[in-house]
């Protein structure tokens, strides 16, 4: 079993779960016993100040939106560019908090580089790889750009770059014509 921790999953057009259709999950922990991430490009409307109101004990300007994490419920969850807040690096550059006190910090600050989740998405042994095997997600190492990026049309750009890659790959040429049907 390859470990995908620090990895994207790119949910396949063909996902029809509702939770991960068009999904990008960030992959925190990946093991025997299940995989634990959270799904970094599905914005809600709520932002995190409006959140921080119903469980923050400080005030938070933050305009920034929560994110669904995940069907899974849990506590909230971050991810960050601040090392001496982190609980884990689950991928370069890319920190992870959990603990209420890492959390206030971090939506206090003036910190653009961090998103705020609301649940997870968990699996259970062998859940993951069964998945995989179905053509469920496609996977490549996670970058900080990719993580904290806002850009509505992520998931296609990702999509899009790994079918040139694979396409590239069978066809054993180092560069792809902008458009195939001018050939």
């Amino acid at each position: 079993m390859e470990c995908l921790k620090g990895h994207l999953l790119v949910a396949s057009p063909q996902l029809a779960d509702p939770n991960f259709a068009r999904t990008l999950v960030l992959m925190i922990d990946h093991s025997q016993e299940g995989a634990l991430g959270v799904v970094v490009n599905r914005p809600l409307t709520k932002t995190i100040q409006e959140l921080w109101r119903e469980v923050g004990s400080a005030p938070c300007h933050s305009r920034q939106p929560v994110y669904v994490g995940g069907p899974v419920p849990g506590p909230l969850l971050s991810l960050h560019t601040k090392p001496a807040l982190a609980e884990m690096e689950p991928a370069p550059g890319v920190f992870f908090a959990a603990k209420k006190q890492h959390l206030d910090e971090l939506v206090l600050s003036e910190e653009p580089a961090y998103k705020v989740f609301l649940g997870h998405a968990g699996w259970g042994a062998g859940q993951l790889e069964s998945e995989l095997h179905q053509g469920a997600w496609r996977s490549l190492p996670a970058t900080a750009e990719y993580v904290f990026s806002t850009d509505d049309t992520l998931w296609e750009t990702i999509f899009r770059e790994l079918g040139q890659s694979v396409l590239k790959s069978m066809l054993h040429v180092k560069e792809l014509p902008p458009d195939p049907t001018v050939n």
